[in-house]
């Protein structure tokens, strides 16, 4: 399966930034690539007040997506903010394109260094995986790369390949987490890990997280396949899905676990 990973730079317009989103789905579909994977918050980026631009799962931002999906032949999916309870609002990816129609909302809340994203944003609670061409993906956001169940989850719902969109913040040692949490949690679960971050601004750190780029897609043995730099740039990878199955033969992690132990 050939999918992209789109990573750029959003800014607080929705409309700028679906304008973004049409532009590199089309680059990918150019590309051959049957899913287009776009980062968190790919609506309006962090650090904008999100409950005035939150929009539910039927209004303008998401039917644009949809829109350039139907036109491009393509599996989008992209992150914006849909409106929760108590005035905030959720932390959503829609998953949409021919044969597919699913939205994720981000389960494990970035409440650490220094951040709270649960201040303004309502946790998920359910997983999502979707089928594209018989091939089944899960869906990650940023901060659930540190939980390991959620990808164990979508091995065991029967995917080989969990998507990922982060905003990733900056800091120190930062980069360094990044790659070294998508490897461990293609190794936990033996699938393929695509994650795609935020490009760096160049703004360097601040109170909320933007990105820091170096996209990556690591193989079902947590190797590295393919990664990108910190400026905006689009990667178009291969995944072998009949690799997944020839790892778990070798690597039996997921036939090994012994999850009563832990009950």
């Amino acid at each position: 399966m050939r999918i992209a990973l789109s990573q750029l730079t959003t800014g607080p317009g929705p409309e700028k930034n679906l304008r973004l989103v049409e532009e590199w789905t089309r680059r990918a579909a150019d590309a051959g690539a049957r899913v287009v994977v776009f980062p968190e918050a790919s609506m309006a980026c962090f650090g904008t007040p999100l409950a005035p631009l939150a929009e539910p799962l039927d209004g303008p931002w998401a039917d644009g997506v949809r829109r350039i999906a139907r036109a491009t032949g393509t599996v989008v999916v992209a992150g914006l903010f849909t409106p929760a309870t108590g005035g905030r609002v959720t932390n959503t990816l829609l998953a949409t394109g021919p044969g597919v129609e699913a939205s994720y909302d981000k389960i494990h809340l970035y409440d650490a260094f220094g951040f709270r994203e649960s201040d303004t944003v309502a946790a998920g609670s359910a997983t999502t995986v979707i089928d594209v061409d018989g091939v089944r993906l899960g869906l990650a956001t940023c901060y659930d790369i540190r939980f390991p169940e959620l990808f164990r989850a979508h091995a065991d719902a029967g995917a080989v390949a969990t998507l990922l969109a982060a905003s990733w913040g900056a800091g120190p040692g930062k980069r360094e987490q990044w790659e070294l949490l998508a490897r461990a949690r293609a190794l936990d679960a033996t699938v393929w890990l695509a994650a795609v971050g935020q490009a760096d601004p160049g703004t360097g750190p601040g109170p909320a997280p933007t990105g820091i780029g170096h996209s990556l897609v690591v193989g079902p043995d947590g190797t590295v396949r393919h990664a990108l730099g910190a400026e905006p740039e689009l990667l178009v990878a291969d995944l072998d899905i009949d690799e997944v199955a020839a790892v778990r033969q070798r690597t039996s992690v997921l036939a090994n676990r012994r999850p009563e132990v832990w009950r």
